[in-house]
């Protein structure tokens, strides 16, 4: 093992964060002396005081949206990592913010290809600001870079949401994309079809087919533009939503996918777009039982990497995240030590190690059974005492340069809204910090 002239204790206290409000506040009411002694402002002779900082744990900080909170997961993935971890959303978001987009790679290329092939590209997904699968900030956004590129023909099939948004919501997003459509001079609108049909993921190729057949056979309700949004308000009518919507075809047969097109889906989440993607880009077209001819020479392109053993290009593939705190000390020839009950031991482990199951060399872990209880607010001080405990004595040992831990409680017992147990799972913490606390003064970590 390398030498190492300092020692590192690392505690993570899931849930525990800073408000000045004392009502309802379980962590600023609670009894919590050892706590209290680390963050004080004051100096107060305490060798320790002073010596903290806060710091933002929402939003681009973690690498989320602007405005979303953080969670345990994002929190432990940032620590690790020591930068913020972009989501795949925000990614996406960014291009758009700097006008990286039209330069994007697998864009650039499926638009050259659509170029020198047959000038037709086509764009599918769902079309809503429901953000959880999708965002029509982003459709609008790729028909511009796409018409920049110079693409001579774009189409695009539009699913309706409903579910993460108001179920007849979708002829207002279908109006607005009319709108910029026409705004733009550039795309036609080719299918409008219920995300029931284009996103199953539970291998229900029969609905799947049905979207399918209507991309590439135009199976459905022929209208024009025009009237699309009116066709849309009588199925409203007929008490079928915006999820449900049956296929809609508009532009007839030139705008399905034929022989030779490039096919872009632009759903960033993964789960609702493996089997439509499959369907298009490999052989799964047999399990939808289709009679249709599936178009030849077709490529297929995801926003982002929907299944690692998908040959599909991605226009933002996953990141890889090197260099993480655990890999790094690993390539220094350092020990380590990552302790947590079961609740959080993901958290310690796939989480702060970058995103990966991968535990690297001379990296000891150590899993505290989270006690058997219907909800942690019956049993607040959870397993915070062998956590302690498992720590206490890796400290002891002096074999590890690095120890690091997750003490769950707060954030566990916090979300069972029980106030009384939320202060007693805080104090329970607080007694365990200094148990650790201790161990680290007496054995040179302090």
């Amino acid at each position: 093992m390398a030498k190492v002239a300092n020692r590192v204790c690392l505690i993570v206290i899931d849930g525990w964060g800073l408000s000045d409000e004392s009502n309802g506040n379980a962590i600023k009411n609670a009894n919590t002396p050892v706590m209290d002694g680390l963050c004080s402002v004051e100096a107060n002779g305490k060798r320790y005081s002073g010596n903290w900082t806060q710091i933002e744990a929402h939003g681009l900080h973690v690498g989320l949206p602007e405005g979303l909170m953080g969670n345990s997961e994002v929190g432990h993935l940032n620590i690790g990592s020591g930068r913020p971890i972009y989501q795949d959303i925000v990614r996406i978001n960014l291009s758009i913010k700097d006008n990286t987009l039209v330069k994007n790679e697998a864009l650039v290329a499926s638009c050259n290809r659509a170029k020198s092939g047959n000038g037709r590209l086509h764009l599918a997904g769902l079309v809503s600001d429901g953000g959880v699968h999708s965002h029509i900030d982003h459709l609008f956004a790729l028909i511009k870079a796409i018409k920049q590129l110079g693409v001579p023909e774009l189409y695009l099939h539009f699913y309706g949401d409903g579910r993460d948004t108001s179920p007849t919501s979708g002829v207002g997003f279908l109006e607005k994309t009319i709108a910029f459509i026409k705004e733009q001079n550039y795309c036609q609108l080719a299918t409008i079809v219920g995300r029931y049909y284009a996103m199953d993921r539970d291998k229900r190729w029969e609905r799947i087919c049905v979207a399918y057949e209507a991309m590439i056979g135009g199976k459905g309700e022929a209208t024009t533009v025009e009237e699309a949004p009116a066709v849309v308000k009588k199925r409203y009518a007929a008490q079928e939503t915006d999820e449900f919507l049956k296929p809609i075809i508009i532009n007839g047969d030139k705008a399905r996918v034929k022989d030779g097109d490039t096919l872009i889906f632009f759903d960033y989440r993964a789960d609702r777009m493996r089997e439509i993607s499959e369907v298009m880009g490999m052989e799964r077209y047999k399990d939808c039982k289709s009679s249709l001819p599936h178009p030849k020479n077709l490529h297929v392109v995801g926003m982002t990497q929907y299944k690692a053993e998908f040959p599909f290009p991605a226009l933002f593939p996953p990141l890889s995240n090197k260099n993480v705190l655990a890999e790094w000390l690993a390539s220094q020839g350092l020990t380590q030590f990552h302790c947590a009950e079961t609740e959080k031991y993901a958290h310690v482990t796939f989480f702060f190690n970058g995103g990966v199951e991968k535990q690297f060399e001379n990296e000891e872990r150590c899993m505290v059974p989270s006690p058997k209880v219907a909800t942690y607010d019956l049993l607040p001080e959870m397993s915070s005492a062998g956590v302690a405990d498992k720590m206490v004595e890796q400290i002891k040992s002096k074999k590890h340069p690095f120890v690091m831990c997750n003490f769950a409680p707060p954030d566990m017992v916090g979300h069972t809204g029980v106030y009384e147990a939320a202060v007693k799972a805080c104090e329970a913490t607080d007694k365990a910090i200094g148990r650790i606390f201790e161990a680290c003064k007496e054995n040179g970590r302090c």
